[in-house]
């Protein structure tokens, strides 16, 4: 006898097909190959298997907000899962599939299952969906006729403005883009639409041939942004990218991919760093920012309000000056779900804090937690900066608290919460995993994710002065344009390159590939857990994670640590 789920349809349609089930969630940028629909996440339990051919299960997805470009490529590539079945909701890879179908005319059927469904997918080996309903069994079903359905706005409120665009007053790229928020506001369940003050577009990362087919198609028709809109980091240096050796068909398209946005009114300030912009966002404003890192920033830092927004998203809003009210954009979307206790350490080093912030992500899922012990470090911009990147990195949640050091903290009562204790065994766990070869001869020191601010290129700049580093060790520093001037301006830059190390604007991390990685780095060393964590799917290297003298120590030839650092092994 067949076992039948009844579930939510994300996304209406129908397949059928081989189930493959997993229990952790999935972040497709730097989780999933976009050319192939290989899980190449070294740290998952579905590393190396196909989506093409299978009806895919995962609790969520988590990490990068390009998930969604991810998901758009699979389908238009013919390389996608043939559905999605998840626990819990996920707006960021439904809103793939949204995209792709109104843009492109294909779509993949998405199902939530909840806890209690999602945990009776076990042990089945196939799966034949039909909108919400999901069939369970041992061998193929047969496929019925069924047709893709868009989610309707049922009750959902339109402004006169909202109303214009709709129906194509203000040109076919604000239609185009209204339809696309209309159909997310369904899926979220919002009220109403409302307006924001600023758009951070990370949309602009080229994923392949759809990314750029998508931004060049609203350009084409008239697309101009309708408020202050800045550009995420793309996947090239603009400046540098032939001299760097970067094969001219993938620069020329990255390069036009960005061109694109640009030519639509947004700033190229090409940053996954927004926040170290002049005039950052104030507390309480409304505004629609991609890229987990930043997103979680904002919301967590300065107060701001945005949804961890999936690109494409952020570009409809962008030419609308439109947003769904809903999540992170409302007070009861802000609340905490989890209390979180860091242990008290002593003698701590730079590491720690995104060492915590990926630890405190896992723990912590889709909830949004509530974390103390920490004031008495006075984290600095720069620590909450590199906690931020690692907790978007394994967590779906688009902000953290931290009790005597955010805004918002204070307003919530940890009594009130589960509550989590991290020891320091948990950490040196963490630590091992983050440095999972024991390989310590470094090939590449790669610095940056998120881009480095001027006050890590301050102290960087302390650690180089008057020494050399390794011929044989390569270190690159990424930045914002505008922070790397800021460098150069307060002399930094000069002690950098005396020292031997090179520099990369405009692009991050998770976008460099060979030749900007020396094929002969087979270990990279980083002070970033994010990089740490995609690292090895991206590229192919193994990693080892430090702290930024560690990196130092590195580039000069010494090699990695062979264990963790004192702080760390002393309490463990």
């Amino acid at each position: 006898m067949d076992t039948i789920l009844d579930g939510t349809a994300a996304i209406s349609g129908t397949a059928q097909g081989e189930l493959l089930v997993s229990a952790v969630a999935l972040s497709f940028w730097g989780g999933v190959d976009s050319w192939t629909g290989r899980v190449i996440d070294s740290h998952h339990d579905l590393n190396g298997h196909l989506m093409e051919g299978k009806i895919v299960a995962i609790p969520s997805g988590r990490g990068s907000c390009a998930s969604s470009g991810v998901m758009m490529e699979l389908l238009l590539n013919g390389h996608g899962p043939l559905a999605l079945l998840l626990r819990e909701p996920d707006d960021i890879l439904a809103f793939g599939a949204i995209v792709s179908e109104e843009v492109f005319g294909k779509s993949v059927p998405i199902v939530v299952l909840g806890e209690e469904g999602y945990a009776r997918l076990s042990g089945h080996s196939h799966a034949l969906v039909e909108d919400g309903r999901v069939h369970l069994g041992d061998a193929p079903f047969q496929l019925p006729r069924a047709e893709s359905r868009a989610a309707r706005p049922d009750g959902l409120l339109l402004s006169a403005h909202d109303r214009d665009c709709l129906d194509g007053k203000h040109g076919r790229a604000a239609e185009v883009a209204m339809r696309i928020i209309v159909r997310m506001a369904a899926l979220q369940g919002a009220g109403r639409l409302f307006d924001v003050t600023r758009v951070h577009i990370d949309g602009c990362v080229y994923t392949g041939p759809a990314s750029l087919k998508f931004a060049e198609q609203f350009r084409d028709w008239g697309g101009k942004v309708a408020i202050p809109t800045t550009l995420n980091a793309i996947s090239v240096d603009a400046r540098r990218w032939r001299q760097q050796g970067v094969p001219v068909a993938f620069g020329e398209a990255a390069e036009r991919l960005g061109q694109a946005y640009v030519a639509m009114g947004a700033a190229p300030t090409f940053t996954c760093a927004p926040y170290l912009l002049e005039g950052s966002p104030g507390y309480g404003e409304q505004i629609a920012w991609a890229e987990s890192n930043a997103v979680v920033y904002a919301n967590s830092v300065f107060g701001a309000r945005t949804m961890k927004y999936p690109d494409y998203l952020d570009a409809c809003i962008a030419l609308t000056g439109r947003a769904p009210l809903s999540g992170c954009h409302t007070d009861a979307g802000r609340r905490p779900g989890l209390h979180v206790v860091a242990p008290e350490l002593a003698g701590v080093d730079d590491s720690y804090f995104p060492l915590l912030g990926y630890h405190i992500g896992r723990i912590a899922g889709g909830r949004i937690p509530l974390v103390s012990g920490l004031a008495y470090l006075a984290p600095t911009a720069d620590n909450l900066k590199a906690f931020s990147a690692a907790f978007a990195t394994t967590s779906g949640a688009p902000m953290f608290h931290m009790a005597g050091v955010t805004p918002e903290a204070a307003a919530h009562a940890a009594a009130e919460l589960e509550t989590c204790r991290i020891a320091a065994e948990d950490l040196a766990h963490t630590w091992d995993e983050l440095n999972a070869t024991r390989e310590t001869q470094v090939g590449l020191v790669s610095l940056g994710n998120p881009h480095f601010s001027l006050g890590e290129f301050t102290a960087l700049a302390a650690l180089c002065r008057g020494r050399k580093k390794d011929p044989a060790v390569e270190m690159i520093i990424t930045s914002g344009r505008a922070v790397h001037a800021q460098a150069a301006s307060a002399g930094a830059i000069r002690v950098l390159e005396d020292f031997g190390a090179r520099f990369s604007t405009d692009t991050c991390w998770c976008l460099i590939e060979e030749p900007v990685i020396p094929v002969a780095a087979r270990v990279i060393m980083t002070n970033s857990a994010k990089y740490a964590h995609y690292g090895p799917g991206l590229t192919g290297r193994t990693f080892r994670f430090g702290s930024l003298p560690d990196c130092v120590a590195a580039a000069c030839g010494e090699g990695a640590r062979r264990t963790a650092p004192n702080w760390l092994r002393r309490c463990a």
